[in-house]
């Protein structure tokens, strides 16, 4: 072990030392900011909104929020957002990544009832960034599903789901189809199951840990396909624009190269990336998932695998519904063998079976916060992407550093996004990864879900204690507009 760990720290000090690349980002590539309903919009119950699964946990079950703190104001976005794509507008940014509040279309979650007045907001945000000249990238789904929908049919926990999901999709597709060219279907489908049928961390908090967080990825799975062939055989002729999924994970570097260490990593990170990924660009759940977790199953008893599997149609439906690989990434993990887990009562853990850890010289967000930052890991996870999945074009959806502090000369933040874009621009000129975009997490701070109003991420800092909710510029927002305006990291660069 003493070997191995010196081996890990002499490769993890050479690549952390990894100089600012000072090439010029290519002419077509893209740069926007990123957030979602649930975190700034507010207005939880203004003009017919409905209530979600976040407004039901922060209202009945407050010891679960950070601060016990509620979304029913965030940023104020729902009245603030014309000064919102003003400050997008003002940084020269291509994308602004929004997210289309279901409860808000849809306030029970059924197709049967459209809330005109939600629809006009909508529109009406649409029309200001067309007039900022800046496109919108709109998630249909970011974990906020209607209550009803929880409480009449458990979630997405029922295959139920994947039409009432497809038929909201489809409004969504009709109601905006001349305001919206890039859509995402689900953001984060780990984090919907994983964090909402496993865990319980995130609502609707059932812990259902190695059994529902599957059933869930499988109706998650399908009600994206779903809605991509309903975009890709009603919508795209008229509409031209373009579809997928965006899937988060971390980077899981091999402790050692020893063989045990590296098939570690890759279990781990097949887990976590590949358990959503692989049936949308591959085919199937991956071969070491569906392994794991059938040997697993047996040794506990159960007369199948927990993970439900595709049928030969569901395969082939499911298979290439993506115009683009949407990736979510913050930080990074060192992965050990380890011996398996004893058998006794199924998790996802046990079924990866891995030792996962952090070098303790790695640099966080500041006062200590947990999220450490390792920006090589970004370039090692996009070469993974590319080996794995082709030569399929990558937008990184979400980006970014939190810290506890919401300091305003935050230079850790500058130097997160400086070293990160730079493992970026790594990556697509040595490794050739077809990396078109790069969208930061996140352009004012926001309700940031079970950490509320202790975490912030915006290169603004919002005042949650003023009912103006104003913003203030931080040091980032300055440098992010001028390297967006310079396409360069550095003070000079070379072609």
């Amino acid at each position: 072990m003493k070997v191995t760990v010196l081996i890990v720290c002499l490769l993890s000090t050479s690549l952390a030392d990894d100089p600012i690349n000072t090439r010029y980002f290519p002419k077509d590539f893209k740069f926007g900011v990123a957030n979602s309903a649930p975190q700034i919009e507010g207005g939880w119950n203004e003009d017919g909104k409905g209530e979600t699964i976040w407004d039901y946990l922060a209202h009945n079950y407050p010891e679960k929020i950070a601060d016990s703190s509620t979304p029913e104001i965030a940023s104020d976005s729902y009245h603030k957002y014309k000064e919102d794509v003003a400050l997008v507008k003002a940084m020269g940014l291509d994308y602004y990544r929004l997210s289309i509040a279901w409860s808000r279309i849809l306030p029970t979650g059924h197709p049967d009832k459209i809330n005109q007045a939600g629809v006009r907001y909508y529109k009406n945000l649409f029309a200001e960034l067309k007039a900022a000249e800046v496109e919108p990238m709109v998630t249909i789904y970011h974990l906020d599903l209607p209550q009803p929908l929880q409480d009449e049919y458990g979630g997405w926990l029922n295959e139920t789901m994947v039409d009432l999901f497809a038929e909201y999709a489809r409004i969504c597709f009709e109601l905006f189809k001349d305001d919206v060219k890039m859509w995402i279907t689900i953001n984060e489908p780990k984090q919907v199951c994983h964090a909402g049928y496993g865990t319980g961390a995130f609502p609707p908090g059932v812990v259902s840990n190695g059994i529902g967080e599957y059933i869930c990825a499988k109706n998650v799975i399908l009600a994206h396909a779903k809605a991509y062939h309903i975009y890709d055989d009603e919508f795209r002729a008229t509409n031209q624009g373009r579809i997928s999924i965006v899937i988060d994970t971390p980077w899981y570097e091999p402790g050692s190269d020893s063989e045990e260490d590296q098939e570690a990593a890759e279990r781990i990170i097949q887990f976590s990336f590949g358990l959503y990924g692989n049936p949308i660009f591959v085919g199937d759940w991956p071969q070491v998932v569906v392994d794991r977790i059938s040997q697993r199953s047996e040794l506990e008893g159960f007369t199948s695998s927990r993970l439900p599997a595709f049928t030969d149609e569901e395969i082939a439906y499911v298979k290439g519904t993506y115009d683009y690989l949407g990736v979510n990434h913050y930080s990074t993990s060192m992965v050990n063998a380890t011996t398996d887990s004893p058998i006794g009562d199924p998790s996802y853990g046990n079924d990866m079976s891995v030792l996962d850890w952090v070098q303790p010289d790695w640099p966080s967000g500041a006062d200590g916060d947990k999220q450490n930052v390792v920006p090589w890991g970004m370039r090692h996870l996009l070469v993974w992407l590319k080996k794995n999945y082709g030569d399929v074009e990558i937008v990184i959806t979400e980006n970014g550093l939190s810290d506890s502090t919401g300091i305003m000369e935050d230079d850790h933040r500058i130097s997160y996004h400086q070293d990160y874009l730079s493992a970026c621009l790594d990556a697509i000129y040595e490794d050739r990864v077809n990396l078109s975009t790069y969208l930061a997490w996140s352009i004012i701070d926001d309700w940031e879900l079970i950490a509320g109003y202790t975490s912030f991420m915006g290169m603004y800092y919002v005042n949650f204690t003023d009912p103006e909710r104003t913003r203030i510029p931080r040091k980032s927002a300055s440098w992010f507009t001028n390297t967006v305006a310079t396409r360069c990291l550095v003070e000079t660069c070379v072609e």
